[in-house]
């Protein structure tokens, strides 16, 4: 989709980066807050594949942003979204600052690791 050049020059980066699919379903079912629908038709709407609709929408229900009953799916409690935005968009500024997590030192320092730092088994 093309942009007027006039938004292209006055638009901080940030906000004109894609959205993920996640994000594409919020923003649709928060726009229309008032009607649950169907994943096909979410899908159509946002112009989500067919085929990743439904992972998107359990994920999102997993985290209590969205909410499904029968063939229909609704936006979530928006204090929850509210909460999720600020923990998300806080991510997004560490990242910035200090680069992205590497989660193989997670690992390597997490409680039950197999293997210790130098590479042998625990068990050896």
């Amino acid at each position: 989709m093309a942009i007027d050049i006039e938004t292209f020059e006055k638009t901080p980066e940030d906000e004109l980066r894609e959205l993920s699919n996640p994000e594409k379903v919020l923003q649709f079912l928060i726009a229309n807050d008032d009607q649950a629908f169907k994943a096909t038709e979410i899908a159509e709407r946002t112009e989500i594949n067919r085929n990743s609709i439904s992972t998107v929408l359990g994920r999102l229900e997993d985290r209590d942003l969205v909410r499904h009953k029968g063939e229909y799916w609704a936006i979530g409690d928006r204090e929850r979204i509210r909460s999720f935005d600020r923990y998300r968009r806080a991510t997004e500024r560490l990242n910035e600052r200090y680069g992205p997590e590497d989660k193989d030192a997670w690992r390597a320092h997490a409680v039950g690791a197999e293997t210790r730092n130098d590479g042998s088994d625990d068990g050896e």
